[in-house]
């Protein structure tokens, strides 16, 4: 009898269907000295001063603050990884406290970082082409690229920048918490800590600081929160209590003001990638994600003026 092979492939393109992420590494989670690197590092890749006053003579907080919101939504939207808003927020201060701009060329700064974290996190980082089509071609391609290689120069090539997102698996995982907890737990961290990137008083901050006060608020949020938290937070990182408390604060009443800004009446629309985000890397740039923010926001990348 005549056998027939089929050349139908049955395989599925799990990459195209599915984000695969890589498992936690308990040797790296369970091995102090990781931690201990990170605290003892930190400092060294904060923004040396409030540019602000001394360095930029036309840039000011609110532009800041504009420009880093649009990045979060951009990254948001092109759905890249977690690190990749806060670590380019943080090519941008470092840039900041350099080199004078002008205002103008601060939106082209910005994709400058994203375009650089990216290529540092992702496996498949954003294009050059795409980011000018989220400037609405207000830049060019060679005007990024030229960007990008300032930065680079600037920064002297340092780009393993350690920011408050490094921080949460280690303490989370030292936490008194079941794994379905610290699943949740981390996503309202990881989005507080990316609202307070966008908050220029956060920006001399030490990340394991917003790590353990974002982490205190999404306790907080989700009625869990105990003073058992704050000294095993303490006891994690070995920063003092009150310190902690008080960043909390500030951290709580960033987020209050986050949240009064999106339950007004022109936020409340939907978009198309909404049902999608569940089974994909994001950056937790969205308010909604906390449970006590029933919030429904455009994720669409917006493009404020720099102006």
């Amino acid at each position: 009898m005549e056998q027939h092979l089929s050349l139908l492939c049955c395989e599925t393109d799990v990459a195209a269907t599915k984000s695969q992420r890589a498992i936690a590494d308990p040797v790296l989670l369970n091995d102090n000295r990781v931690l201990t690197n990170l605290l003892a590092t930190e400092d060294k890749y904060l923004p040396h001063t409030c540019y602000f006053n001394c360095v930029q003579t036309d840039i000011q907080p609110y532009m800041r603050k504009m420009v880093t919101e649009w990045m979060a939504e951009v990254c948001s939207e092109h759905r890249m990884e977690e690190e990749v808003f806060p670590l380019s927020v943080n090519y941008l201060d470092r840039f900041l406290c350099i080199k004078d701009i002008k205002r103008t060329r601060l939106q082209l700064l910005g994709a400058g970082c994203m375009f650089l974290a990216s290529k540092l996190k992702e496996t498949t980082p954003i294009s050059g082409e795409q980011l000018v089509i989220y400037t609405d071609s207000s830049i060019t391609l060679e005007d990024l690229t030229d960007m990008e290689s300032l930065i680079l120069h600037l920064l002297k090539w340092d780009l393993s920048a350690i920011v408050a997102n490094d921080f949460l698996d280690h303490i989370l995982h030292r936490m008194p918490f079941n794994t379905y907890e610290v699943a949740i737990i981390k996503k309202h961290a990881q989005t507080v800590a990316a609202l307070c990137a966008t908050d220029c008083k956060f920006m001399q901050t030490p990340p394991s600081m917003i790590a353990c006060s974002a982490i205190a608020t999404g306790l907080k949020n989700l009625r869990v929160h105990s003073l058992q938290d704050l000294c095993n937070l303490h006891m994690i990182t070995g920063i003092d209590m009150d310190l902690i408390r008080s960043c909390m604060e500030q951290v709580d009443q960033t987020v209050r003001i986050c949240v009064a800004e999106f339950t007004k009446p022109d936020h409340h629309t939907t978009t198309k990638h909404e049902t999608q985000k569940q089974e994909q890397p994001t950056t937790p740039t969205d308010v909604r994600e906390i449970n006590i923010m029933t919030v429904d926001s455009s994720n669409q990348p917006s493009l404020p003026p720099v102006y």
